[in-house]
C-alpha cells in the first residue's frame, strides 16, 4: 500500500481548540451519536448553554448516515471519525467507518470518505496519539466471525484507507450466552501513544499491544509483554480510562459491574483495586457502561444500566487513584449507554438511549455531587455526546 503524507494534528485525546466566533463565550457545540433504527437519521448538533443547563432550540441533523453510534474528534477538531455499527439483519449489513471535515466557522460536517471496518457491529474508536491511525473495535455479536480490533491509516487530509491490520482474541467462554466468541468493545491508547489497550467483553481480558509505525507503518501494533491483563471470569470489561497524570487507569467491567483500578508504567497495569458496585443485586441490574472523570480529576463518573439506570460518583485517591463511593443517582430515564461533562463542569449530559433523551443534571464541581435534572430534551436513541470545546 503506497503510503501517504500524515497530518500532525490528528491526534488522541481530548477535543482541542475550534474558533467560533458567532457563539456566546458559555455556549458550546454538542454533537450526538445514535442508533437509527427508529426516527433518527445520524448525527446531530445542539447548541448548550453552560450558564443556565439548556439546550437553544432542537436537534439539527449534522450528517445523515446509518447507526453513528460513537464519534471521535481529532485533537485539532479539524475531523470527525464516526463508527458506523452496522451488523447481520440491519438495513445495511455491514460495519463501517466514516470521516468528515468539521468547517472551525459554523460546525458543518462534510462526508470525506467511508470504508468497511472488516468486522461487525464496530461499536467504538480512537485516534493513534500520532494521528497516523485510526483504531476500531469491532464488536461483533454473533459469534461468527467474532470481534476483532482494525487498524485504519488517516492521511493529510483525514480520509480513512482500509483497515491494514485485524487482531482476534480467543474468549473465555465463561458466559456461554455472551462469551462464546470475542467481543473488542474499545481501544484506548496510552498517555506517551505508545501502547494500545483493547478490552475484550468476550475473553475478560484486556489485551496489550505495542504501537510503533515507524517500524512497520502497515502492520503497527505489535503484541506487548505480558500481553493481556486478566479481568475476573464473567466480568465482561468495557472501557479505560487513564488519569490525567498518566500513572494510573480505571475500567468498567460490562457483566459483572465492577470498576478496576490500575497502576500504569510503560505498557503495564498492575490492578491495585476491584470495587463491585453491584454486590449481591440480580444480574437484570449489571450493566456497566460508560466512564469519565472530571476535569480536576478529583471525581470519577459510572453509568449502569439494566433495571438499575443510576449513575455513580466516586471521589478519587489523589496519591492511588482509589475508588470510594460518594454517591448513587437516578439517571431519569432508560440505558445510560454514555454521559459527558460540560466544560464548565457544572452540568452533567446523559443519553438515555432507550427512553430517547438527552436528560440534564446539575453538578457541584467542588464536590462533584449530582444536583436536579435541569432539562429532558427528546432525541431518538442517543449514543455518544461530544463537545466541541475553545481555548
Amino acid at each position: 500500500m503506497m503510503m501517504r503524507k500524515f497530518w500532525p494534528l490528528l491526534m488522541a485525546g481530548s477535543v482541542g481548540a475550534m474558533s467560533v466566533q458567532a457563539a456566546p463565550a458559555d455556549t458550546y457545540e454538542l454533537l450526538v451519536g445514535s442508533y437509527t433504527a427508529g426516527s433518527s437519521e445520524g448525527i446531530y448538533r445542539l447548541q448548550f448553554d453552560s450558564r443556565t443547563g439548556q439546550f437553544s432550540g432542537k436537534p439539527v441533523l449534522a450528517a445523515k448516515t446509518a447507526n453513528p453510534s460513537w464519534l471521535t474528534v481529532s485533537k485539532d477538531q479539524n475531523y470527525l471519525f464516526v463508527v458506523n455499527e452496522n451488523g447481520p439483519g440491519q438495513k445495511d449489513p455491514v460495519g463501517r467507518v466514516s470521516s468528515y471535515s468539521i468547517d472551525p466557522k459554523n460546525h458543518q460536517l462534510t462526508l470525506l470518505n467511508q470504508v468497511q471496518s472488516l468486522g461487525n457491529e464496530p461499536t467504538h474508536s480512537s485516534v493513534a496519539a500520532d494521528g497516523r491511525h485510526l483504531f476500531v473495535a469491532n464488536y461483533s455479536v454473533l459469534e461468527d466471525p467474532g470481534g476483532s480490533l482494525a487498524v485504519l491509516p488517516v492521511d493529510a487530509e483525514g480520509k480513512l484507507s482500509a483497515p491494514v491490520q485485524l487482531s482476534g482474541h480467543p474468549a473465555s467462554r465463561v458466559n456461554p450466552e455472551r462469551q462464546a466468541s470475542n467481543h473488542v468493545h474499545s481501544v484506548v491508547s496510552s498517555p506517551d501513544g505508545n501502547y494500545v489497550f483493547v478490552q475484550d467483553l468476550g475473553a475478560d481480558k484486556v489485551f496489550v499491544y505495542h504501537y510503533d509505525p515507524k517500524a512497520n507503518h502497515e502492520l503497527p501494533l505489535t503484541p506487548a509483554n505480558p500481553p493481556s491483563v486478566q479481568l475476573p471470569p464473567g466480568s465482561g470489561p468495557r472501557h479505560l480510562l487513564f488519569s490525567a497524570d498518566g500513572k494510573h487507569a480505571w475500567l468498567t467491567t460490562e457483566m459483572s459491574a465492577q470498576v478496576a483500578v490500575f497502576e500504569y508504567n510503560e505498557g503495564k497495569l498492575t490492578q491495585t483495586q476491584l470495587l463491585d458496585y453491584a454486590a449481591g443485586q440480580p444480574v437484570s441490574d449489571k450493566a456497566g457502561a460508560a466512564l469519565h472523570a472530571s476535569s480536576d480529576g478529583k471525581f470519577l463518573y459510572v453509568s449502569n444500566r439494566g433495571t438499575a439506570n443510576q449513575l455513580l460518583v466516586f471521589s478519587i485517591d489523589p496519591a492511588t487513584a482509589h475508588l470510594k463511593e460518594i454517591q448513587r443517582r437516578s439517571v431519569d430515564g432508560d440505558h445510560p449507554r454514555e454521559f459527558s461533562l460540560d466544560p464548565s463542569g457544572k452540568f452533567l449530559l446523559i443519553a438515555n438511549q432507550k427512553s430517547n433523551e438527552i436528560v440534564v443534571v446539575e453538578r457541584d464541581p467542588k464536590t462533584g455531587l449530582l444536583g436536579k435534572t435541569v432539562q429532558k430534551l427528546p432525541i431518538d436513541a442517543p449514543s455518544d455526546l461530544k463537545f466541541l470545546v475553545r481555548q
